[in-house]
């Protein structure tokens, strides 16, 4: 196999056939979940068919992802309780349906990632790439109208979606392929950071033609963080400056592109209105923000909340915050496990950065998306994004597989610090 030398993690025992099966069913879980427009979406389907291939064909689970499993328990027992008097709706039985099944597949790629990590995680990025160039281009398309029916199948209130039912999960979506592609940018021969240079330049549109202010954000702060953290972690001189090198002429490159979009009309006004920090859907004492204070004050007095999807019956819209959201649909059990998972991940995540491991460069980007995602959660509800628990499998997957290499590490400090004495 291509990847026998050098797959990283824990070894697995599966026949060769078995091991190419196994990795292209990975392929097709990240670029499957770029498609999520139908229900049940194909990335469903295929996580179905992965498990049972998988678990037909062996997984371990380790004793480190006990918290998580636990803690998603907890979560969703919240959720269910809270729920008892509405399950005779079929969407709150369905949400709650929804709600475990994330939960089995943050379990479940955890354990797929903790071992063959290497090749595993390589054929996820592959996959995830593949994805977003398809969920990319649609948005493009549709946006500008480049299909027959693409705009109002491609788009969603002029902001292009492409594969996606809202154009704010793209964005956020984009996220993590865009800081692997333009990890090939920076680091990559020229070939294939040509390639990936005209992947991001893909992905970059999309995202700006999205219309997500968040995504936006995200974009440029993920980005800063995983360069410098590329930078901090790099070997040599000569890759650090080639980093900050093309990572400026990529800022630059950037710029630019949004300059020529601005030359467009539509996009120009679109882009005024959406760049706006006073939206109306922000302000007042039941704008966004104000919910939050409103909502944070009532979960203190219910202890079982008022079940999933009831917010909106008590204020105009939605919480957008998931943390608010855990308390109100799942009570205190679910308020303070929700939180006290996605906390620990990013608690365990920095002491991962440096532990040099063979797949130290993809580490950094899925923590730094993942983190992307952790603070937009305080303003958009993120609790059923698929790409989400995707990664907070992957991380904890990772964080397994990063085990023997840390023991390395602490016997090697522990070793030195005995010569020195």
């Amino acid at each position: 196999m291509a990847y026998a030398a050098t797959a990283g993690g824990l070894p697995s025992t599966a026949a060769p056939g078995v091991l190419a099966l196994q990795r292209a069913l990975v392929w097709l879980a990240g670029a499957s979940v770029a498609i999520v427009f139908i229900e049940p979406s194909p990335y469903e389907l295929l996580t179905i068919l992965a498990v049972v291939a998988f678990f037909a064909t062996g997984l371990r689970l380790r004793l480190l992802f006990m918290p998580p499993l636990l803690l998603l328990a907890l979560i969703n027992i919240g959720y269910s309780i809270s729920a008892i008097p509405m399950f005779d709706n079929s969407i709150i039985a369905s949400w709650i349906a929804t709600s475990w099944y994330m939960a089995l597949t943050v379990i479940f790629l955890a354990m797929v990632i903790s071992e063959d990590t290497m090749a595993r995680l390589d054929m996820l990025r592959r996959g995830l790439i593949v994805g977003a160039m398809i969920a990319s281009l649609g948005a493009i398309a549709g946006y500008f109208n480049l299909v027959p029916g693409g705009y109002d199948l491609l788009t969603l209130y002029g902001r292009g979606r492409g594969t996606f039912k809202d154009p704010n999960v793209l964005g956020a979506f984009l996220i993590l392929p865009s800081l692997l592609v333009l990890q090939n940018v920076v680091t990559a021969r020229f070939g294939k950071a040509l390639r990936s240079t005209i992947a991001l330049g893909v992905m970059t549109l999309a995202i700006l033609l999205a219309f997500s202010r968040a995504a936006w954000g995200q974009l440029i702060l993920t980005a800063a963080f995983m360069l410098t953290l590329m930078v901090m972690t790099s070997r040599s001189n000569t890759d650090r400056s080639r980093i900050v090198v093309t990572a400026i002429v990529a800022a630059l490159a950037a710029a630019l592109l949004v300059a020529v979009l601005l030359s467009f009309n539509s996009v120009a006004d679109m882009f005024q209105q959406r760049a706006s920090f006073d939206q109306s859907y922000d302000e007042g004492r039941f704008g966004r923000f104000g919910r939050h204070i409103l909502g944070a004050d009532m979960a203190l007095d219910l202890p079982f909340g008022i079940g999933p999807l009831q917010f909106h019956r008590y204020f105009p819209e939605d919480t957008h915050n998931s943390y608010l959201n855990a308390f109100m649909s799942g009570g205190w059990l679910s308020g303070v496990c929700y939180p006290a998972l996605v906390f620990l991940t990013v608690i365990l995540g920095f002491r991962h950065i440096f532990i040099r491991v063979p797949w130290q460069r993809t580490y950094l980007a899925v923590f730094a998306a993942f983190l992307g995602t952790v603070g937009e959660s305080f303003i958009i509800d993120t609790d059923h994004w698929r790409h989400f628990f995707m990664m907070l499998g992957v991380m904890w997957g990772l964080f397994a597989a990063a085990q023997p290499y840390s023991a390395a590490s602490a016997r090697a400090v522990t070793a030195g610090g005995a010569l020195a004495s």
